[in-house]
């Protein structure tokens, strides 16, 4: 069995691809791709999610848009301890922190990623060896009105605090689904952000992360 060389057709084409590695190890996955096993994820925590992209045939890679933008669907791996529940937060996408006017949730990329979501959990218990871990079952999600609601309330809240100047004022502690901290490789790395006083600051790089109380709510549901 080979990765897949092409974009899924369709929905169920995705699913089949999943099924197919559903119960497999990283270290199968890895050893059929010919791609190198990691030591461990300190310095390559997105390795499982970028080998479990190539297994099912995501194409977007960085850009911001879905990891299968022809069907509207975006992949998430998700870590999970033996009892399915998240070992971790889910990252979303980087958060703007400057041109926020005419910015709205219908249009924001938040929303755009979350509208249809392939759920990909792994086992992630430290214990278990990397190569050891294996690919649960996939599912597809979708937010109910709800849960969009809860995330279009965080989303605003956030967003008006960047948009005010008070983006060094944001913890992780605010919002009850969605939450923003920083997204960087080291604390050197800034980029462009918009001070209280309305003057351009540097700061560093801040993303949207799914409280682990949030998809562990997704994850009771579909497996209990």
């Amino acid at each position: 069995m080979q990765p897949p060389q092409t974009a899924p057709k369709n929905q169920a084409d995705l699913l089949a691809r999943s099924q197919l590695i559903a119960g497999l190890s990283l270290g199968d996955l890895a050893h059929m791709a010919q791609i190198a096993i990691p030591a461990n994820l300190q310095r390559h925590k997105g390795w499982p999610g970028m080998l479990i992209e190539k297994w099912l045939g995501a194409t977007a890679g960085s850009k911001p848009q879905q990891d299968f933008p022809e069907l509207g669907i975006e992949l998430k791996t998700i870590p999970i301890d033996q009892h399915y529940r998240p070992l971790e937060t889910t990252y979303v996408c980087y958060a703007p922190l400057t041109n926020q006017a005419g910015v709205s949730w219908e249009t924001s990329n938040v929303k755009n990623k979350l509208q249809r979501v392939m759920w990909v959990p792994v086992e992630g218990d430290r214990e278990i060896p990397l190569a050891d871990r294996r690919v649960a079952t996939a599912f597809f999600w979708q937010p109910n009105n709800e849960e969009n609601a809860l995330l279009q309330q965080d989303w605003e809240e956030l967003t008006e605090l960047i948009a005010v100047g008070k983006v060094e004022q944001i913890t992780a502690r605010l919002g009850q689904a969605l939450h923003i901290r920083p997204k960087a490789a080291s604390g050197q790395v800034l980029t462009d952000a918009i001070g209280d006083e309305g003057e351009k600051i540097r700061t560093r790089p801040r993303g949207f992360y799914l409280r682990k109380s949030f998809t562990e709510h997704i994850l009771h549901h579909q497996f209990t």
